[in-house]
């Protein structure tokens, strides 16, 4: 079902099957947009605590401008992007999309919601990071070990220094972000339904 989990020991029976859900890439991709929609299109219009839909646009928003930023920065299986938000952390478009799906269940303001959002998260992104590790491992085995020992993988350090390189921008490109899953298309789709939302 998943390619990536060839290297590692085989299992059988509902361990095998819930393994490969969880390396499938495809699912994972599928249940996030899907999750994006419910979670929005299942907002009470009156807002359950204060400042609730202000907060969750916020956190939101931050969460969709680190995911796009952080598309314009790798070049899938082509080069080791350890400059922008990759000199802060291994995986920041997870990061990103964490970040926003915190933003939308807070907008939602329903306990279902931050209940399904934690299962979501502790369901794919674990086996997520697990593989893309391997896998950059054994691309860049020269870069690799240096640049993970010094970068947590999905939140940063609060006593790490930043290389001026690190913070640049000039390296982010729009092309990349096209490249990297369609980042662009993505943006504009998370964009619409908080539009609507702001409109109801």
């Amino acid at each position: 079902m998943s390619h990536r989990t060839d290297a590692l020991p085989k299992l059988t029976g509902i361990k095998n099957f819930i393994r490969e859900m969880r390396y499938h890439e495809f699912s994972r991709q599928s249940v996030g947009i899907i999750l994006v929609s419910i979670f929005c299109y299942f907002s009470p219009l009156e807002p359950i605590f204060p400042f609730q839909i202000e907060s969750g646009y916020v956190i939101a928003i931050i969460g969709l401008m680190i995911r796009f930023i952080a598309s314009g920065y790798v070049l899938k299986n082509k080069e080791l992007s350890t400059t922008g938000p990759y000199s802060y952390v291994r995986h920041p478009l997870y990061t990103g999309n964490l970040i926003l799906l915190i933003g939308l269940a807070i907008i939602n303001g329903l306990w279902w919601s931050f209940f399904v959002g934690f299962l979501f998260a502790i369901f794919y992104y674990p086996t997520a990071i697990e593989y893309e590790d391997r896998k950059l491992k054994q691309l860049f085995p020269d870069d690799w070990p240096q640049w993970s020992s010094k970068t947590p993988a999905l939140w940063p350090k609060i006593s790490y220094q930043v290389s001026n390189r690190g913070l640049s921008f000039n390296e982010w490109s729009f092309s990349k972000s096209l490249k990297s899953n369609y980042e662009p298309v993505i943006f504009i789709y998370v964009l619409a339904w908080l539009i609507l939302l702001s409109q109801r």
